[in-house]
């Protein structure tokens, strides 16, 4: 496997200039809906693209980020990356999430752990083999998952991969408030806010009118909302309750962590520190940004942690394509 050769400097660069570089990317094979039921009036929308031979090849799980969808610039890239290479790909939506509002309007967080679970049993009724990747929150609730609900999760399941995951959320939440990190704060944050707001004009009775007004910072929607809703005492506990360093000691299935070393929100040193597990591979890039990557690659529109990914799991003989 080639290592990273950063096409851009800097972790700023990096990462919006891998926003750029892949946000005209586009699913480009077909796809079928799927809606799984994850619980009491809880409906996640899944989008799946099968192979047309082989239906015993794996299949990959994506799971997306914070704000995002299965059409996320990250999450196409490696479907692509991984659908040409004879995986089944199947893309998932959290809660509300993409078009999967009218679905189900309720909010999502990083410690809905028994969604991905039944995303992964849907998946496992229709393939023996699976591996799933999840990117920036995504990345920290594939992870949890793969923790607290080990005893649950499906045999079919043999790998896992985590992409910049947010290992310890308080000092992630810090970094969001240094002042070089402004941009993406106001992003996080304004985005935030409006999807509340159309969550609220759909389920009026389950939130409150105006509630997100004033809100600036991640912490503070936090605090106000996802702490609220999702029955955390605050912000700070909702973190702590979330935050995936501590189960990294946990993992069974094989699993890689990649990080990067100037990820603008999360902090290295917020990285470095945890047991880890015989299961567990950690790697720390060089100048990647978060879901940065930019650089050559086989994933369309430079995105290298898809080739490393995909590499990865090759490499496990349970995932093996065999052709």
């Amino acid at each position: 496997m080639s290592r990273f050769r950063p096409l851009l400097p800097g972790g700023h660069l990096q990462t919006l200039g891998g926003v750029l570089a892949r946000s005209f990317l586009k699913w480009p094979f077909p796809s079928e809906d799927i809606v799984v039921e994850a619980g009491h009036d809880v409906r996640l929308l899944l989008r799946a693209s099968w192979q047309e031979k082989g239906a015993d090849r794996p299949a990959l799980l994506l799971v997306h980020g914070l704000e995002g969808s299965d059409e996320a610039h990250y999450l196409v890239s490696t479907g692509v990356a991984a659908f040409r290479s004879g995986w089944h790909v199947v893309r998932m939506n959290m809660r509300g999430c993409g078009d999967s509002l009218s679905l189900c309007p309720q909010l999502y967080n990083a410690g809905l752990t028994g969604d991905l679970r039944a995303a992964t049993e849907w998946l496992a009724s229709r393939v023996a083999r699976f591996a799933i990747v999840g990117f920036s929150l995504g990345a920290g609730l594939t992870l949890l998952t793969l923790a607290r609900e080990r005893r649950r999760l499906p045999g079919a399941l043999k790998a896992a991969s985590a992409v910049c995951p947010p290992l310890d959320m308080t000092r992630c939440a810090d970094a969001l408030e240094e002042r070089a990190n402004f941009i993406y704060q106001a992003r996080f944050t304004g985005s935030l806010c409006a999807s509340y707001k159309r969550r609220q004009r759909r389920a009026p009775e389950r939130y409150e009118l105006g509630r997100e007004r004033g809100i600036t910072t991640l912490r503070q929607f936090d605090d106000v909302i996802t702490a609220f809703y999702g029955g955390y005492r605050n912000a700070e506990a909702y973190y702590q309750s979330v935050s995936t360093g501590p189960v990294l000691a946990e993992l069974e299935r094989p699993t890689l962590v990649l990080s990067s070393t100037n990820d603008p929100f999360i902090p290295l040193e917020s990285v470095l520190h945890w047991q880890l597990s015989g299961a567990v591979t950690l790697e720390i890039t060089k100048g990647a940004g978060h879901v940065g990557f930019v650089g050559p690659s086989c994933a369309p529109r430079f995105f290298w942690a898809a080739d490393r990914v995909l590499r990865f799991f090759e490499q496990i003989d349970s995932l093996s394509i065999g052709i």
